[in-house]
This record gives C-alpha cells, sequence and structure tokens, in this order.
C-alpha cells in the first residue's frame, strides 16, 4: 500500500511539473478580425495555465492599426513568447514577429519589407514610413541591450528595423541574415525544434482553433463593418426622428447597436461612461421624437452624444494602449464614413428615386386620379397670362372680364376697375385669374 502511494504521488508530481505551450497561427491579412482573434488564444492560453506562447506566422501584412494592436498586446503579455515565422512574416507580420520575446524561422523562411503602402501597393507619403520607422524601432528597442565585450549593444538593432521600412531599401533577412543579426535566435524546420532548443521538449502543444462564435465577432470587429453599422444606427435614428411613431428605422438602428457593441460585451471591456454616454443619447432623440416637436437642439444633442459613445467603444475594443492619438484618429475616420455613408443613403431614400416604402413617410404618395371621382383644377386658363382683355363688370376687386369672346372670373390686384376699361392679366393662380387696368 506505501509503495503505490508514493508511485500515486510520483506520478502526480509529475503531472503537475509538465510544461505546455499555446500555439496561435497568424496566417492571413493581418486586420481587426485577426487581432480579435489574437486575443481569444491569448486569454484561452492564460485560462489553460500555458507556460509559453508561440506565435505562428505565415503572412504578407495587413491593417497597421491592427498589427500595432497585436505588437502591443504581445509586448505587454504575461506570458514569454515566440514567433515562429513558418514561410513568411512580410510587413505588418515583420512588427508582429519583431515584438515577441524569441524568433525563429524555418530554414527557407523570410521577414521585413515594411513599407506601409496603399491598396494599390504603393507607397504611401513620408509622415506614414516616419511613423511606421517610429513603431518598429520602439519595438526593436524594448528588447532592450546585452552585454558585448566591454560595453553593450542592442540585442536586436533598431536601425536595421527602420531600415525595413524605407521605400528605397526596404530590407528583407533570410533566416540566415536574421540570425546572424540577431533578429532570429535560430532556424527550426517545425515547431517540435523550436521546442527543443527552448529546452521544453515534449511539453504539451495546444493550438487555438477559433469557433463559429469568434468568427463572427471577429467579422464584426473588422473596420469595413464598423463603417456600415454606424451607418446603419445614425440613418435609422434620422429617418425614425422624422417619421411618426417607433418602426422599421428604429427596428434597423436597434439591431445594429447590438451588432456594433456585441464584440465589446463578449470581451468585457466596454467602459461604464461609453454606455451611460450612448443612453443619454437615446433619451435625447427619444425626447425630441416624443416631446419636443421638430428637430433642434436636443436631437442634435443626442446623435452627438451616440457618436462620442461609438468612437469610445471602439477604443475601448481595439486600443490595447489606451486613448492615444492614432487610435482615436482611427475611430473618428471609422464613424465619420459611416456618417457620410448615413447621409447618401437617407438623401437616396428619400429621393424621387427611392423605393417607394422609405418616401411615403415624406411625400404624398396618393394620386388622385380623375376617374376615381377626384376633380381637377382646369390649368387651360393660364394660357391667356400676358393677354389683354375688357372689364364686363365692375372690378371691386372680383367681377368678370371678356378675352376674345370668353368670359372668365377675374380679380384685381390693384385699385378696383370699372366696367368696360382695358385689363391685363398676369397670373393664374388657385384657379383664379388675376388681372391689373392696361
Amino acid at each position: 500500500m506505501k509503495h503505490f502511494i508514493a508511485i500515486l504521488l510520483s506520478l502526480v508530481c509529475l503531472v503537475s511539473q509538465a510544461r505546455s505551450v499555446f500555439v496561435i497561427p497568424v496566417e492571413t491579412e493581418i486586420d481587426q478580425s485577426a487581432f480579435h482573434h489574437f486575443k481569444q488564444g491569448e486569454r484561452q492560453a492564460i485560462e489553460s495555465g500555458a507556460d509559453l506562447l508561440i506565435v505562428k506566422l505565415n503572412t504578407y501584412g495587413g491593417a497597421l492599426d491592427a498589427a500595432d494592436s497585436i505588437r502591443t498586446a504581445l509586448m505587454r503579455s504575461i506570458l514569454p513568447t515566440v514567433a515562429y515565422v513558418d514561410v513568411n512574416a512580410a510587413s505588418a507580420g515583420a512588427l508582429i514577429a519583431l515584438a515577441c520575446d524569441s524568433v525563429y524561422m524555418a530554414p527557407a523562411a523570410s521577414m521585413g519589407s515594411a513599407t506601409v503602402v496603399n491598396g494599390a501597393g504603393e507607397p504611401m507619403p513620408e509622415k506614414y514610413q516616419s511613423y511606421m520607422s517610429t513603431i518598429m524601432r520602439a519595438t526593436a528597442e524594448h528588447h532592450g541591450r546585452i552585454a558585448h565585450g566591454d560595453s553593450t549593444i542592442w540585442r536586436r538593432d533598431p536601425a536595421i528595423a527602420a531600415s525595413m521600412v524605407n521605400p528605397e531599401v526596404s530590407v528583407s533577412l533570410t533566416a540566415t541574415q536574421a540570425v546572424e543579426c540577431g533578429y532570429a535566435d535560430g532556424i527550426a524546420p517545425n515547431l517540435n525544434a523550436v521546442l527543443t532548443d527552448l529546452d521544453m521538449a515534449g511539453a504539451g502543444v495546444s493550438y487555438y482553433r477559433s469557433t463559429l462564435a469568434d468568427d463572427i465577432m471577429g467579422f464584426l470587429a473588422n473596420a469595413a463593418v464598423r463603417a456600415i453599422l454606424v451607418m446603419l444606427i445614425l440613418g435609422g435614428i434620422y429617418m425614425e426622428m422624422h417619421t411618426p411613431g417607433l418602426g422599421f428605422a428604429a427596428a434597423v438602428a436597434s439591431v445594429a447597436t447590438v451588432l456594433y457593441f456585441l464584440p465589446m460585451f463578449v470581451g468585457g471591456n466596454v467602459p461604464a461612461w461609453v454606455l451611460l454616454c450612448f443612453i443619454i443619447g437615446v433619451a435625447l432623440i427619444a425626447l425630441e421624437i416624443f416631446v419636443i416637436p421638430g428637430f433642434g437642439i436636443t436631437g442634435a444633442s443626442g446623435i452627438i452624444a451616440i457618436v462620442i459613445a461609438l468612437v469610445g467603444g471602439m477604443l475601448s475594443n481595439d486600443a490595447v494602449t489606451g486613448f492615444d492619438f492614432v487610435s482615436v484618429c482611427r475611430s473618428l475616420i471609422i464613424v465619420g464614413i459611416g456618417g457620410l455613408l448615413a447621409i447618401a443613403a437617407v438623401v437616396y431614400l428619400t429621393s424621387s428615386r427611392g423605393p417607394k416604402v422609405f418616401r411615403k413617410h415624406t411625400e404624398l404618395m396618393t394620386e388622385l386620379k380623375v376617374s376615381d371621382g377626384f376633380v381637377g383644377v382646369d390649368m387651360s386658363p393660364a394660357s391667356y397670362i400676358g393677354h389683354t382683355g375688357k372689364a364686363v363688370t365692375d372690378m371691386r376687386p372680383a367681377g368678370k372680364i371678356e378675352i376674345d369672346g370668353t368670359i372668365f372670373d377675374a380679380v384685381s390686384t390693384g385699385p378696383f376697375i370699372a366696367a368696360h376699361r382695358n385689363v391685363k392679366v398676369t397670373k393664374y393662380e388657385n384657379a383664379q385669374l388675376y388681372v391689373t387696368e392696361a
């Protein structure tokens, strides 16, 4: 019995000492969806008690804002981090690799070429390159210095990081070059070789697998989707303020609001002030719709409060570093694009070319047909404007006139006119000719 207990205790000790590794693949274009997946993976790694976090890279880059958020999360992670460049880590991918504590590369892998380009692949203006260069330098300097003889040198030379951004140079490193200049800690054909080099051979390896819910949350976190949701929220609110009661526009705005804030609620990072600001905005708009007629300062204040909440909610979800200037500008741009789309949608939907289901709230859509018994106004007398006739009766101011042998009712727009005086037709309004003495 004593031997059995000793063996059992030994097994418990071995299990308790077993180390685990969590791998997050980043193998698509880097965008806000990729950032959402990374944060979910990091959370799972921490909850599972992993001893090491490996980011497996094979990407040509993507959005700088999303890459910067991943970079900051890596540098602030409570777990040791390793980047394994399986094939390629270009542009934003190089920034992510540079943020990790250690970097390993497959024999045929490459890393670098972080020049900021537009959608057509052309280099952006100098100010964008300068900002990216600063981020790359700061990330390299984050890893500090190491002893070198009687002095110290940067563990990862910031000048090399900056040269990856320069459009005229745009340095890229092979695996061998990265090891030689200190940007990679080793060359490994697979993850097992990486773990062996880190003295973690035999450690349990778990991979982040996105669920359907994660994919949906990542989709909703995409900047383009957010802009569309902002359009639906603001456009729906405006349309509702100009239609009686609660209807389709209010339903659209409500659903868009839920979808907009859903990723933030799931992540549990919506500040109280954002919710309070949004509730105040909705209350002001409701006051404008049901209590105060027209559209005035109350409705405008409500829309401003909602816009502030939308911007703040986006910051709280993306900006790991807090309310920095770049994050604020990015959020304002997305909300601004959504606002412009809302204006364009409202103008189209309420125009003569828009669907009748929307125009019926702003236009008289009923057609009064003569065949249905409605009597139309005879506009033929309008053809006599400018013609000269004769007063048949005194006009005080109403009376009768004769034009080309036809008698009409008419009204003098000036002094009274005696019978048999010449008159001139000046206008035709409300089925009535108006004349002056000729």
